[in-house]
């Protein structure tokens, strides 16, 4: 029998990647402000995302999910947060014309502020100071100041979020999403003249569609969903008091939501069962995802599901692997296998960012884009062996021209990566890359189609 649930049930479990704040009245004193603050995301986008998330569980759609590494607050801008947006239509344009499906887009963007650390502590010249964890918990420079977690920073990211949906609900819905306007997305146009040429034909091959139903009379079929997109905001959720602070019951249903965001994920670090993070998630109505690295077990996934759905709900779960190139084809099958025994309704996703991190000979991050194809590439042919649907992908990216995975089409070298090095915390895809990996996966899921219709034709 399930345990009784509150928003701050969580506080009486274990918990980790959770910063030493040393002044708990002050951080009390933030919470409740947080908690009179009005919600960043309605429960009824959430659920509307969850109806989505269903139809990508049954194989209807496809999710893109993506963004910053970790949204920064000196970065914050206009410009950028419009080029980020560019990169999700340009990608989605080419998967949906190729997969012929609709695509589910979630930004990790308007809240991806917290960072998970693999150590506690930093230590530089004999000088120990506390990790950076990301702008909504302490600053990036190196001194005892900056490094102190302060509680004040959530209230900043709370309104940097706030700014962000703002604008993203104007580009999604405002008209910049238009079709019409389909070749300014791609904004690279001087990297790689090959890519945007082959995006351009996928754009003039929609225009022709688009007049043929125009010289039929034809375009109220298409005229309101052309001019504007769905468009849904996700974060990992790791500093639980700012997410119960959002946390409110929905007018409609009196169910609980956490309006910081439509969709929030446990990480691969703060999956534990009886931990703090799965504790919080259990209780809200939002889609969650849960990050599944290599060492994830088969009972303990299966636990883990059913502990975030104990009704089975479709689209209430996205499993996020997060394998490694040398390890997806291993591990991932074992996972399938179960949750197919089990009749679990999920998404499954692939992160293929996380699990190929390397430092270069100079001790730069970075993630080599063949290392990046591979994983992809993989995660579809376990899908394809399995009888199961490879669901979306999940991607650290940006619509800045950024030095920072080496490879792809621009064939980016370790040499060139601190030329235009500015994540603030592990390497992201450029647009170019992004594009370049549109295409292929749009080949992969029409790979897919074509079985899918082999399948039922032979049914």
């Amino acid at each position: 029998m399930a345990q009784p649930w509150s928003p701050a049930s969580w506080r009486e479990k274990p918990i980790t990647q959770v910063p030493d704040y040393p002044d708990t009245a002050a951080l009390a004193a933030v919470e409740a402000k947080l908690k009179s603050h009005p919600p960043l995301v309605f429960a009824g986008e959430a659920r509307n995302l969850m109806g989505q998330l269903a139809r990508v569980a049954a194989g209807e759609a496809f999710l893109l999910q993506g963004g910053d590494c970790a949204e920064s607050f000196d970065e914050f801008s206009a410009n950028n947060i419009r080029d980020t947006f560019c990169v999700f239509l340009s990608m989605a344009t080419v998967l949906t014309f190729a997969a012929d499906v609709p695509v589910v887009k979630i930004g990790r963007i308007a809240g991806q502020f917290a960072k998970p650390r693999s150590d506690e502590f930093e230590t530089r010249d004999g000088v120990t100071l506390p990790s950076y964890r990301g702008d909504i918990v302490n600053g990036e420079a190196f001194t005892q100041a900056d490094r102190k977690p302060d509680p004040e920073r959530m209230l900043r990211a709370y309104f940097q979020s706030a700014a962000t949906a703002n604008l993203v609900r104007a580009f999604a819905g405002g008209g910049y999403a238009d079709l019409a306007r389909a070749r300014t997305w791609y904004r690279d146009d001087h990297n790689h003249p090959d890519l945007l040429q082959r995006y351009l034909a996928v754009v003039e091959r929609i225009d022709q569609g688009i007049g043929f139903m125009r010289a039929f009379h034809l375009q109220d079929a298409f005229n309101p969903r052309s001019s504007s997109v769905d468009f849904y905001f996700s974060h990992e959720a790791l500093l639980l008091g700012y997410e119960e602070a959002l946390t409110r019951e929905d007018s409609t249903t009196g169910g609980l939501y956490d309006t910081s965001a439509h969709m929030i994920w446990i990480g691969d670090r703060t999956r534990q069962l009886d931990g703090a993070h799965v504790e919080f998630c259990r209780g809200i109505k939002n889609p969650i995802g849960l990050k599944c690295g290599p060492s994830m077990g088969e009972d303990e996934l299966l636990r883990l599901i059913a502990t975030l759905n104990p009704d089975n709900k479709p689209g209430r779960v996205t499993l996020i692997g997060r394998f490694g190139s040398d390890k997806v084809a291993e591990k991932l099958p074992k996972l399938i296998k179960a949750v197919k025994r089990e009749g679990a309704s999920v998404v499954w996703s692939c992160d293929p960012m996380h699990g190929n991190m390397i430092k270069s000979a100079s001790g730069i991050k970075t993630r080599p884009f063949g290392r990046i194809v591979d994983e992809i590439r993989s995660f579809f042919a376990v899908h394809r062996a399995e009888g199961t649907y490879a669901g979306g992908v999940h991607l650290e990216m940006t619509g800045r021209d950024v030095t920072e995975c080496t490879g792809g089409a621009q064939s980016i070298q370790e040499a060139d990566l601190s030329s235009r090095y500015d994540t603030k915390c592990d390497p992201r895809l450029n647009a170019s890359q992004a594009l370049e990996l549109a295409f292929l996966m749009a080949e992969l899921m029409d790979a897919q189609k074509a079985k899918s219709a082999r399948l039922a034709a032979s049914a």
